[in-house]
């Protein structure tokens, strides 16, 4: 990786600068495994899922009981 760190007078490196495209990569890369660590914790649960349009029609009921609808 082309990277450039940026010292103190003592040598001790205090930060890092790279390409952008190589910065945009490392974030993707990040949020990624964030999204998978999030998937496993929810997975480790093993909760019943629920389909997206299950959910959206209990809450719309849920609302409606509430005396609110959407």
């Amino acid at each position: 990786m082309e990277t450039t760190f940026i010292t103190d007078t003592k040598g001790n490196k205090l930060s890092a600068v790279l390409p952008i495209k190589k910065y945009m990569k490392l974030l993707e890369d990040a949020e990624e495994l964030e999204d998978i660590r999030q998937y496993d914790a929810v997975k480790a649960r093993k909760e019943k899922s629920t389909s997206f349009n299950e959910f959206v029609k209990q809450h719309k009921q849920r609302k409606k009981t509430n005396g609110k609808t959407i």
